[in-house]
């Protein structure tokens, strides 16, 4: 099976719980952002996730309550940078507890450090960032020797018996040859899984390196015939969307974001506001209007966070579908 067998049975459990309370729309992920504070300050990230102060962190307190309140099966804790993050053992351990699968998204400079207080589980996925082969990734995080040590760590969390999985940013500049030189790579040290993103082009950001959509569109072209030689995380029906093969609402409730400045709504990437308690966030969003996509922060939006929830929201309503996912889940 492409993912351990508990987060399909626990996504599937949560679904028909959801059901047959009648709920319409609710959390299949969070992300869990304890801190804002960071090692590096990537060109791919903005100026909020790399300029906290640790003091201002989550506790582990608020951050169990956020678990617990989303009630999402699935956990990525990110950032920041949250190996920073002084109780990220404890963090860890408490979301295994919860029977929560969980991510942790690091850029691996402090993997090692992590290593040596943590233990492997069948519920934890370690997920580092690449954005390339050395040259490229090291330009992006802006600090040379970054690609070498994130692969040391990949290599020494596989030898200790960890789930390793790898995140990338397609970028406007990003040589998809590149791509799959570094998928052969990957692929090589036995990693569990590879995530392509699309960095799209929204205000906040420079326009200079973000994708409009029908560049999102050629790129993922090339990815959704990539993705029948490697082994990827992204959905194939997320990549015929990402390719413009096929269309979907948005489902921005489909991956909350708790912070160090409270609920950040409406999603994961625009941030009208920041909501002190879940159940104001949840019911402070108009979410008709952020389905839509009528925004103009959302035109060229294409991003996993905000449809692999359409994928499986929408899957009843095609066998055709409900065969492909299935193909791809157990392949």
């Amino acid at each position: 099976m492409r993912f351990p067998a508990h987060i399909t049975t626990d996504m599937l459990k949560w679904q028909a719980k959801n059901w047959w309370r009648g709920n319409e729309r609710y959390p299949l992920v969070l992300m869990l952002e304890p801190l804002h504070t960071c090692n590096l300050a990537c060109l791919g990230c903005s100026p909020e996730r790399y300029n906290g102060d640790l003091k201002d962190r989550l506790s582990l307190d608020a951050c169990f309550q956020a678990v617990d309140d989303s009630g999402a099966p699935v956990v990525s804790v990110c950032g920041g940078e949250p190996t920073i993050y002084p109780e990220i053992v404890e963090l860890i351990d408490g979301l295994v507890a919860r029977k929560r699968h969980v991510y942790l998204c690091t850029n691996g400079i402090l993997l090692d450090r992590f290593f040596k207080k943590a233990q492997p589980h069948n519920r934890l996925s370690v997920n580092v960032h690449l954005d390339g082969m050395a040259t490229t990734h090291d330009f992006i995080v802006d600090r040379p020797g970054v690609w070498e040590k994130a692969v040391e760590m990949i290599k020494l969390g596989k030898s200790l018996g960890y789930r390793v999985c790898t995140n990338t940013t397609v970028f406007r500049e990003t040589d998809m040859d590149e791509i799959e030189e570094m998928l052969a790579y990957l692929s090589s040290l036995g990693i569990d899984g590879m995530l392509l993103s699309p960095g799209y082009h929204y205000e906040v950001l420079p326009e200079k390196h973000f994708l409009f959509r029908n560049e999102v569109n050629a790129k993922f072209k090339r990815v959704v015939e990539l993705a029948k030689k490697y082994k990827l995380y992204s959905t194939p029906l997320f990549l015929e969307f990402a390719a413009g093969m096929r269309e979907y609402p948005c489902t921005p409730w489909g991956n909350v974001t708790r912070t160090p400045q409270g609920w950040k709504g409406p999603c994961y990437l625009v941030g009208e506001k920041f909501f002190p308690t879940f159940e104001e966030f949840w019911n402070g969003v108009d979410w008709d209007y952020w389905e839509s996509r009528q925004d103009h922060r959302c035109r060229d939006c294409l991003m996993h966070s905000g449809f692999e929830a359409s994928v499986v929201r929408k899957l009843g309503e095609s066998p055709r579908d409900v065969w492909t996912m299935a193909k791809w889940s157990f392949g």
